[in-house]
């Protein structure tokens, strides 16, 4: 982990905190709080407590990096929405960041603050009257299906041919590959469930559940005869490692030769130079998953259907994620209508 991010901060009286704040109880009178000492306090005692750590690491970077450098001595009763303005700028122009990742800041300056004005610490939330970043879609790559088989054949007999698969085949995010569990495959009905996730923050490896309740999925994997052998064979290979004494049974699909998971981050490093050095079209393990989705659109599966196997929330954040794949389905509607009048 970051050394400057401790998972706990030092507790007790007077303790400071990991963005060098007072802890909660340490506020001034409202007047004399300024805005660095506000992100601490909701940092502590509202997102710690309730959020996911990951989530607390991204806040805690954010406002350690960029916030309170920037807005951290204001009076927090005399941000006004010109200055928050101007760090959006400052942000984009000046140190360079995306619009999409200055958007994140002003979510997270306005959650913080909307606590501010609900226990009367502000007469209003300065940040309802900015005009935040306009966020951008990011368009992700994917492989067609030629490219997918071009992939998958490279991958054949190696390391990566487990990983490819199980994210081209079933639209796998990283940390669901990298948390998934024998316990979370059943052979006989062919089915594997996504149960867990395993990601990083700040070089700390966290087990958590899925990013949503509607990750957690099941999905068969009937008629991948290819994906069930490679499967069986991974799991015969770790349990006579196992046996032999070479390695450990630490229960995780994706382990290297004695026995410990894969750190996800090391994945994505494997990942990268695969497609590198077999000189295949870029791609990431997540663009793996937008092939999956956009191998499924071409195969004519109801959006519902796709969004549940991608463990998305809703269809609408399918569509929205998706929409430059969904968007050729459009045009292959209005297509058969053109031919369907000039036959006509």
């Amino acid at each position: 982990m970051d050394k400057d991010l401790p998972q706990r901060a030092g507790g007790g009286p007077g303790g400071r905190n990991l963005c060098g704040g007072a802890q909660g109880g340490g506020l001034p009178a409202a007047e004399a709080i300024t805005v660095g000492a506000w992100l601490d306090y909701w940092l502590e005692e509202i997102v710690r407590p309730n959020l996911e750590y990951t989530t607390y690491y991204c806040y805690a970077n954010i406002i350690r990096n960029h916030l309170k450098p920037s807005l951290g001595r204001v009076l927090l009763r005399e941000l006004t929405p010109l200055r928050i303005q101007q760090y959006y700028t400052q942000m984009i122009k000046g140190k360079g960041l995306s619009p999409n990742t200055v958007h994140k800041h002003h979510i997270l300056l306005h959650t913080a603050l909307k606590l501010a004005f609900r226990q009367e610490i502000l007469g209003s939330n300065p940040v309802d009257r900015v005009e935040p970043p306009r966020a951008r879609a990011a368009r992700q790559l994917y492989y067609t299906p030629q490219e997918l088989k071009l992939l998958f054949q490279a991958a054949e007999g190696g390391r990566m041919e487990l990983i490819v698969k199980l994210a081209g085949y079933l639209g796998l995010r990283r940390g669901e590959i990298c948390g998934l569990r024998w316990e979370n495959i059943d052979f006989r009905k062919k089915v594997l469930s996504v149960r867990l996730a395993r990601t990083t923050a700040g070089g700390t490896v966290v087990e958590k559940p899925p990013k949503t309740p509607n990750s957690l999925r099941s999905l068969g994997f009937a008629g991948l005869e290819d994906l069930e052998r490679l499967l069986r064979r991974t799991r015969e290979e770790q349990r006579a490692a196992v046996c032999a004494g070479l390695a450990e049974d630490t229960g995780f699909v994706l382990a290297d030769r004695r026995g410990r998971p894969w750190n996800p981050n090391q994945v994505t490093r494997a990942m990268e130079a695969f497609v590198e050095v077999n000189g295949l079209p870029p791609i990431t393990l997540h663009g793996l998953r937008h092939t999956f989705a956009s191998v499924a659109n071409s195969a004519h599966i109801p959006l519902p259907d796709i969004s549940r196997a991608l463990g998305h929330k809703d269809v609408v954040v399918t569509g929205r994620v998706y929409t430059h794949i969904f968007d050729q389905t459009h045009v292959e509607a209005v297509s058969a209508v053109a031919r369907s009048i000039r036959g006509a």
